[in-house]
């Protein structure tokens, strides 16, 4: 599989509108190369360089193989129009949560896309190691995208 946004390319900075200096919207994803028997796909965006822990900035899970993508701007809703589900970020809230490390030298940003070939009982709102346990053993394949930000 292959992960890419037009926002930004692989190794780049990701715009400040996807941010939280900026209107703090997803960016634009799109993916191609779902694997045969593809059930549902998730997506995980998380920062390894936050200063204690790696940080979830978006959990997204029950996306239909059909869809090769998402647009900028997803609702922050924690069901989604078409199925997905969305669970909850390291800053609390539902939903897409854009960089936003403290000043300093530039974090990466990764994007990690699941192919699974299961569909998840996971409720909204799940967290991020609950989407790791129910994919456990699930996963056909992932892509990943990463992306660069710095606060001055």
């Amino acid at each position: 599989m292959q992960l890419t946004s037009t926002a930004f390319t692989a190794g780049a900075t990701i715009p400040s509108s996807c941010t939280c200096e900026g209107e703090n919207v997803s960016p634009p994803l799109a993916w191609t190369g779902t694997p045969a028997g593809t059930r549902s796909l998730a997506l995980v965006v998380d920062d390894p360089d936050a200063p204690r822990r790696r940080w979830v900035h978006w959990v997204i899970w029950n996306l239909p193989p059909p869809m090769q993508g998402l647009p900028p701007g997803v609702s922050n809703d924690a069901t989604l129009a078409g199925g997905g589900r969305q669970g909850r970020n390291d800053f609390g809230r539902v939903g897409y949560g854009g960089p936003c490390p403290p000043p300093g030298p530039a974090h990466h940003y990764v994007f990690t896309l699941f192919a699974l070939d299961a569909v998840l009982g996971l409720a909204p709102g799940a967290t991020r190691a609950e989407l790791s346990r129910a994919m456990d053993g699930h996963v056909l394949a992932t892509a990943e995208l990463v992306g660069t930000f710095r606060r001055r």
